[in-house]
């Protein structure tokens, strides 16, 4: 495989049984993303658009098939292992934030390295690099409630690269309809800054989105209808 892929997805179906019907979300689907790339996914609701984003961010597993993320099998993982996956690969960036409401801004950013037991000097140091990047240190001490929607976008943003030392250039960053909830001069500013700082710190960015001004900023644009990507 090459070295230089970091998200494989080989012939992956993914079947939901509900009672006695089967619902195929994904059906034999392959896709391969070159570390740093940004990639669009775009198509009609109900296409498989999330189902493929769960299944790349270890949030799900394919009834065939098999996922390799930075060169690994995770398809029979156990949970543990997986969260391990998630915690040093993957990173989300939802429509409605998700920001934890009792925690400012700092906060938020800093508790995935608190998580992966980064030592506080380090921790201090990233988040307040991270911070500065997305245009928020004057912001750093207020909560969510405090903050405006692009701003707490931002956050998320920031919080989304936080990761441990040295595994920038490995992190996935999926992002879902992640201007969806904004207004649409706030969302274009929020996807420069999502494609701007995932670029510049090394990682690679997936972003299932319906809107088309956001597929023309991706380097590849996949299309998806009934569990298929129906180009490339």
């Amino acid at each position: 495989m090459d070295a230089n892929t970091i998200i494989d997805l080989q012939s992956v179906s993914r079947i939901y049984e509900m009672g006695e019907i089967k619902v195929h979300a994904l059906r034999g689907v392959s896709l391969e993303v070159k570390r740093g790339e940004a990639i669009g996914i775009m198509g009609p609701s109900g296409s498989g658009k999330t189902t493929l984003l769960n299944l790349i961010g270890a949030l799900d597993r394919p009834s065939s098939g098999r996922v390799f993320i930075d060169n690994v099998d995770i398809t029979n993982m156990n949970e543990q292992e997986l969260t391990v996956v998630r915690r040093d690969k993957i990173s989300f960036v939802f429509q409605f934030f998700n920001l934890l409401p009792v925690l400012s801004a700092r906060e938020n950013v800093e508790l995935p390295l608190l998580i992966a037991g980064v030592e506080e000097d380090t921790r201090v140091s990233r988040v307040n690099h991270l911070l500065e990047l997305v245009g928020l240190t004057d912001r750093a001490d207020h909560r969510p409630d405090e903050l405006s929607g692009g701003e707490q976008q931002r956050v998320a943003i920031a919080r989304a690269l936080a990761k441990p030392h040295g595994s920038a250039s490995s992190v996935v960053v999926l992002a879902d309809e992640p201007t969806g909830d904004l207004d649409t001069t706030t969302g274009e500013e929020v996807m420069q800054v999502l494609i701007d700082l995932t670029r510049g710190e090394g990682g690679t960015l997936i972003v299932v989105t319906h809107d088309p001004d956001v597929g023309e900023r991706m380097d590849r644009v996949y299309t998806m209808r009934d569990g298929q990507i129906t180009n490339s």
